[in-house]
């Protein structure tokens, strides 16, 4: 009798008591669903946040033309003569990234080569925060080194303009350094060291063991990096902002001033323009194509990453 009573009282499975067992259950659920309420928040912010965008973006594109948008080569929707031609803001934002990655690329790989396959572990460890310690530094203080310090010392030797995309996309380069950096450490300390070992045993000399061997295996995540440094500056702004001015201007001369999209959004922002207003309105336009930008860029990531992840695994 006293061993029936036993096993009613406890679960012969773990040695809990079935009350114990029920409410450990119970708060399981309750876990569960206010994990599932925080995910749920993120994903219904971002919802909401294409669907204002894309609303608002409908309603300019009742009173402008896709051509007089997409087609016209002027960008000036707050003078009297009015011009809706994206391609000028378009093209100070693909010229300051551009440089931008020309600098970040470079510097990033060398430094990600560098920490994971020559420095030592007590160098990787001193070094690797004191570079991730440049994306911490806040953008708005990169555009007044840009403004104040970088263009007139570039002044001496070239014909820069005192806001020009030079200027900005050099810093807007060094600020994006540790995310290229960063995530190209993790993707080549990833590859399987059995590739290293067999390369030097074939007496492949450690340089070309990088350049043939782990950077090939590495591919996804540099790529990834890269992609997403890419997305980091097509969407920055103050340095941009302070750095590069407010001209829109359809030119790929760097030595000029030029403004790119979030430039553009970031006046408008200012609440100059009266809510509703065709002016306004061309905030969400423009945020509408940069969205769709990264959007494009992020597909891009994720495709290459999980097609050489597959290749390489």
């Amino acid at each position: 009798m006293q061993s029936a009573n036993f096993r009613d009282e406890f679960d012969p499975g773990n040695g809990r008591s079935l009350e114990k067992r029920a409410s450990d259950d119970i708060w399981e659920k309750v876990i569960g669903a206010i994990l599932f309420c925080c995910a749920l928040v993120s994903v219904l912010t971002t919802f909401g946040i294409v669907f204002i965008i894309f609303r608002v973006t409908f309603d300019f594109f009742q009173k402008v033309s896709f051509a007089q948008f997409f087609l016209d080569t002027k960008w000036t929707p707050l003078f009297a003569k009015q011009h809706f031609g994206v391609w000028p803001l378009l093209c100070g934002t693909f010229l300051t990234t551009a440089i931008a990655m020309l600098v970040a690329i470079p510097l990033g790989l060398s430094s990600a080569i560098y920490l994971s396959e020559y420095a030592s572990p007590k160098l990787a460890a001193i070094l690797r925060p004191a570079v991730e310690l440049l994306a911490g530094v806040p953008t708005v203080v990169y555009g007044y080194f840009a403004l104040l310090f970088v263009t007139p010392a570039l002044r001496h030797i070239l014909p820069l303009e005192i806001f020009n995309a030079l200027s900005a996309g050099l810093m807007m380069g060094i600020m994006i350094t540790p995310t290229v950096g960063s995530i190209s450490i993790d993707a080549i300390q990833s590859v399987p060291r059995s590739l290293r070992e067999g390369a030097y045993a074939l007496g492949v000399t450690k340089l070309e063991t990088i350049i043939k061997v782990i950077l090939p295996a590495a591919l996804s995540g540099i790529a990834a990096s890269i992609i997403l440094g890419i997305s980091r500056a097509v969407g920055e702004t103050m340095t941009v902002l302070i750095a590069a001015g407010q001209q829109p201007k359809l030119s790929l001369n760097p030595f000029t001033s030029v403004e790119t999209m979030t430039a553009y959004m970031a006046q408008i922002s200012g609440g100059d323009s009266p809510r509703g207003s065709i002016n306004y309105n061309t905030l969400y336009a423009v945020g509408a194509v940069l969205f769709l930008i990264t959007l494009v860029l992020n597909i891009i990531s994720n495709w290459i990453a999980s097609r050489y992840k597959e290749k390489y695994d």
